[in-house]
């Protein structure tokens, strides 16, 4: 059995709003996640509003164990972000499961370019067939402070 068949017997990927405890969501983020330090409850919630959302939920306790969410406009771009995996659930598979799973959903819309960036996940990503960007002097960014 590989990590990614135990998450699949232990959790369940779902995309309902209404099962998102965003709560946990925040401060995960807010307090573990180098990307997302200090951020604001207010700004968790715009940015869940403004999301398509996936949660993963232990079948045994029904508690959310990790979250991703994807800015796109479901037709072709698609930006992932804020992936985290509680410390508890780690080392099954579970965020390979979750990105895989969105990827999946998507894919057929007709979304064919998928973004992400980290630190330190690379390894990860790779497995799912994400690369570093093939011409990064393409690329612009604008960080309003």
């Amino acid at each position: 059995m590989n990590d990614y068949d135990s998450a699949e017997r232990r959790y369940e990927i779902s995309c309902d709003p209404a099962r998102l405890d965003a709560a946990r969501i925040h401060h995960w983020l807010s307090t573990d996640a180098y990307w997302a330090l200090g951020r604001t409850r207010e700004q968790q919630d715009r940015a869940i509003a403004g999301s398509l959302n996936y949660g993963a939920y232990d079948l045994a306790s029904g508690e959310q164990a990790a979250y991703a969410r994807v800015i796109t406009d479901r037709a072709s771009f698609a930006w992932v972000c804020d992936v985290y995996v509680d410390r508890t659930a780690r080392g099954h598979g579970l965020g390979t499961r979750l990105v895989t799973t969105l990827r999946d959903e998507l894919a057929p819309l007709g979304v064919r370019r998928f973004l992400l960036a980290t630190k330190d996940a690379h390894g990860v990503y790779a497995k799912l067939g994400f690369a570093p960007l093939a011409e990064p002097d393409m690329w612009m960014s604008l960080q309003v402070s």
